[in-house]
């Protein structure tokens, strides 16, 4: 018999525990931080590491409307404004930068909050960048490629991970079999950047990959021991080969340091609210 209604119960269960998302800040108050630290990416170069952190940021505080809000604060000089909005050409690169980092942290918060913000994204996209984004997937698996996906995922574990990727990938596959296998495929399929650098639509560098890493585990909270991880890796890309100059500055202890502090910055505003207000902004799908 098909189930087509929760029973009266289960329904009323569902609404406790507090299931819905937290408020988002008020506009005025994103605003003025995505304005502020914008400014100093601006002073850096750094504006893409800039995108891909807020994003991140954004997504793993569960604030899928601010996801959207940041497309059209980066796309435009009045937010509210869409005759404001920069070139379609620019617009599109944006909107493929924010989806494919909401792409990347689903390995470090998991699939919900990643499908919520990518809805939020979708909601204030314009028909014309809609229309321009890529709609095949390059990430599908095959009997040809599988072999290619698994040695990037082995190469990025080791970038990352070296002089302990061997004693790590033992140790997590002690925990499970099938776990270290899982990671491995994630880092090839998804978190290592798409083979065809900038001519790939939205594709984020190895540098820009552990900036994803760090900033979804500084705003996550209470994962130390992953987010020393992920800094050293971020500070590991500088020994890569072939990245641009903004790539090589955010692998700096300089940059490294910023982008750190400027997740903290962002959180600082975007997760002020009061407790009693949480659980007043309903999801969309």
């Amino acid at each position: 018999m098909p189930v087509k209604h929760l029973p009266p119960v289960i329904k009323h269960l569902l609404t406790l525990r507090n299931p819905l998302l937290p408020p988002p800040p008020p506009v005025s108050k994103l605003g003025q931080i995505l304005t502020t630290t914008y400014k100093d990416a601006q002073r850096k170069n750094a504006e893409k590491g800039w995108l891909t952190l807020t994003t991140c940021t954004l997504l793993t505080a569960n604030l899928p409307s601010s996801v959207g809000h940041l497309y059209k604060f980066a796309t435009r000089t009045d937010p509210e404004n869409r005759a404001s909005r920069e070139s379609l050409a620019d617009a599109t690169l944006k909107a493929a930068t924010i989806r494919e980092a909401a792409l990347k942290s689903n390995i470090f918060v998991g699939v919900p909050r990643t499908i919520l913000s990518l809805a939020g994204l979708s909601e204030v996209l314009e028909d014309d960048v809609k229309a321009s984004l890529r709609t095949v997937s390059k990430r599908s698996a095959t009997p040809q490629n599988i072999e290619e996906i698994l040695g990037r995922g082995k190469n990025l574990w080791s970038s990352i991970y070296t002089p302990f990727d061997v004693k790590l990938h033992d140790k997590l596959g002690s925990y499970h079999p099938d776990f270290i296998e899982f990671i491995i495929q994630a880092y090839g399929a998804v978190l290592s950047p798409l083979p065809g650098g900038d001519s790939e639509q939205g594709n984020l560098s190895r540098a820009l990959g552990s900036v994803v890493g760090v900033a979804c585990l500084r705003a996550e909270g209470g994962v130390g021991p992953q987010l020393t991880s992920h800094v050293f890796g971020l500070l590991k890309a500088r020994d890569v080969e072939g990245m641009s100059e903004e790539d090589y500055w955010l692998a700096s202890d300089e940059g490294t340091e910023w982008v750190v502090r400027t997740v903290d910055a962002i959180l600082d505003v975007v997760k002020s609210e009061e407790p009693q207000q949480q659980g007043q902004a309903q999801a969309k799908l």
